[in-house]
């Protein structure tokens, strides 16, 4: 269907059962998510597309539009209408590529990133700009509060504010606040857990939790790997440490986790604790590419090995402690503070969960990288990938009883079910 899907290669359109696709033969699909149906070609790209994002319509007054943004390679990015399949509109003024997209709903404007930053409204109209900033470009954006969004540029993190105008055309202005220089080496991934949090990674395999108002180091994990710093885990000898093995590929997260692609497996690390409380360090052949959190403790992640595979996070069943024996000099007394420890840390390691990620479900059909996907509740599941695919995976026990209802209903309208007692 596709030439290779990049990893900006698919969205949802909130509220609809709709998605959009892309690759690197610069052609956009929409899709119908519940039937499969490939509703519109899109052309208009003439290299391959870089970012994609939803751009729908937010005035009380208008009539509602589900839009989307497409930037690619050909230093130009397009609106489309998903209800005509029609572009709206090009913009062509761009002097690199646009790697990331943004649309900021509060400020009703969106952003563009590449070698530099540029703020549009709804009419793309530019409102400002950066200076140029780097010739790698920005390949990251994240919306903080108090009109501020974070921008992945090589191995910094820049914070940007907008001064937003009055009368929505002249004043506007973004400026440069902070430069935060924790990473080692590129940031691969960034997402916003809330308000007051955002965790960037690495790839070197550096995740790091910031505060999302003063923009401080809140925690940081980069022991991924070490098979000491996760007991569970059955160690591996290896004479070296590739650096695709240790890099954080993708980010997601829920109001009490991070979920990290980290090489070849899968880790869970809660913001409270400031810790990972479960791992799979090797859930696929190959390198993670994409993963997300499920409802009932879920998670799904794809690979480059073409394996998408669905995960449960359970909480291990401990074995109550031994008692501590009392020892000689506890018949006088001497071991109660020590008792005391003991009994404290008794407490401690009793009140702790212990979580482990267990296989549920494995989804074979593609033949090369699945690059990512989208998950649609009832609706299923659709993953892109490099062998020009997009599957459309359907829950297996719903299927069956929609389609015996289906099968009954027909019978009982044409007088053909026959109840017996």
């Amino acid at each position: 269907v596709l030439d290779i899907v990049t990893k900006q290669g698919t969205i949802e359109l909130k509220g609809d059962k709709r998605f959009a696709s892309a690759g690197d033969d610069g052609i956009i699909f929409l899709w119908n998510a519940q039937t499969g149906e490939k509703l519109f070609e899109l052309h208009g790209h003439t290299h391959k597309i870089t970012a994609i994002a939803p751009f729908s319509s937010s005035a009380a007054s208008e009539e509602k539009k589900y839009l989307i943004l497409t930037a690619s390679a050909d230093r130009t990015v397009i609106v489309w209408d998903c209800t005509s399949g029609r572009q709206v509109q090009k913009v062509s003024c761009f002097h690199s590529t646009v790697k990331c997209l943004t649309v900021l709903q509060r400020l009703d404007v969106w952003l563009s990133g590449g070698s530099d930053l540029c703020v549009w409204n709804r009419k793309l109209d530019l409102l400002c700009k950066t200076s140029h900033i780097t010739d790698a470009g920005i390949s990251a954006l994240v919306e903080l509060p108090k009109n501020c969004v974070a921008a992945a540029v090589g191995k910094e993190l820049i914070i940007f504010r907008l001064i937003t105008s009055d009368d929505g055309s002249e004043g506007w202005n973004v400026l440069e606040v902070k430069r935060l220089v924790d990473h080692q080496d590129n940031i691969l991934s960034l997402v916003s857990v809330n308000d007051l949090t955002f965790v960037t990674g690495s790839h070197v395999g550096e995740l790091i939790v910031w505060d999302a108002l003063d923009w401080t180091k809140q925690a940081s994990e980069c022991n991924f790997w070490d098979s000491s710093v996760h007991p569970d885990v059955q160690p591996e000898i290896k004479l070296s440490q590739s650096p695709n093995e240790t890099s954080v590929q993708h980010l997601t997260s829920d109001e009490e986790c991070v979920f990290a692609a980290v090489g070849k497996g899968i880790y869970v690390y809660n913001l409270q604790m400031k810790r990972v409380i479960a791992c799979q360090r090797t859930a696929h052949e190959s390198s993670v590419l994409h993963i997300e959190k499920l409802p009932n403790r879920q998670l799904i992640s794809c690979s480059e090995d073409g394996s998408v595979r669905i995960w449960e996070l359970r909480e291990k069943q401990q074995l109550p402690a031994e008692p501590v024996p009392t020892g000689f000099f506890n018949m006088w007394g001497f071991g109660r503070a020590n008792k005391q420890a003991n009994q404290a840390a008794k407490k401690m390691q009793e009140n702790t969960p212990v979580y482990f990620l267990e296989l549920v479900g494995d989804l074979i059909g593609h033949s090369s990288a699945v690059q990512m996907f989208l998950y649609f509740g009832e609706l299923g599941l659709a993953t892109c990938s490099a062998d020009h695919l997009i599957i459309l995976w359907k829950d297996g026990e719903r299927e069956s009883r929609l389609r015996s209802l289906t099968l009954f209903q027909k019978l009982a309208q044409n007088g053909d079910l026959q109840v017996k007692f």
